[in-house]
């Protein structure tokens, strides 16, 4: 089973307002260039997105995902876990996005992901680290526009 790699940006807007952009699934694809395509399927009773399909291209993968969301630690914490994909056999992950108190945010994103076909563990995990870099600059990038 693979180590969780995680990494952390400091974002130059209020929590309220990166928790708003990291809560708003469908608008992900006009941000993150790993992202090409959400289709929320569930809501819970709140209306945060619980089920969601996702059409993810991070570096040479490429794959239709779908992920259940948990809200239960929101605006905190913001966790993800695999229902079924083509390819990927577990993609595991969280945003938890802590309030500074001086109007920036830092957000740290936890990722965990393997995939159905044999792969160095040296290349999985750069692949997996390159994909949170990215994410978080994107997200940074999206807040502070």
């Amino acid at each position: 089973m693979s180590e969780l790699s995680s990494s952390t940006v400091t974002i130059e807007a209020p929590a309220a307002e990166v928790s708003a952009i990291l809560k708003d699934l469908e608008s992900y694809p006009s941000w993150s260039t790993s992202i090409r395509g959400v289709e929320v399927n569930e809501r819970d009773g709140a209306g945060n997105p619980t089920k969601v399909r996702v059409k993810v291209e991070a570096g040479p993968l490429k794959d239709s995902v779908s992920l259940d969301y948990d809200w239960s630690q929101a605006p905190g914490k913001i966790a993800f876990s695999l229902e079924d994909a083509n390819l990927l056999t577990e993609m595991t992950g969280a945003y938890i996005v802590k309030d500074n108190g001086d109007d920036t945010t830092d957000v740290t994103y936890q990722l965990k992901v393997a995939i159905s076909m044999p792969v160095p563990e040296m290349m999985r995990k750069k692949q997996e680290e390159a994909t949170i870099q990215l994410s978080l600059s994107q997200l940074k990038t999206r807040a502070e526009g």
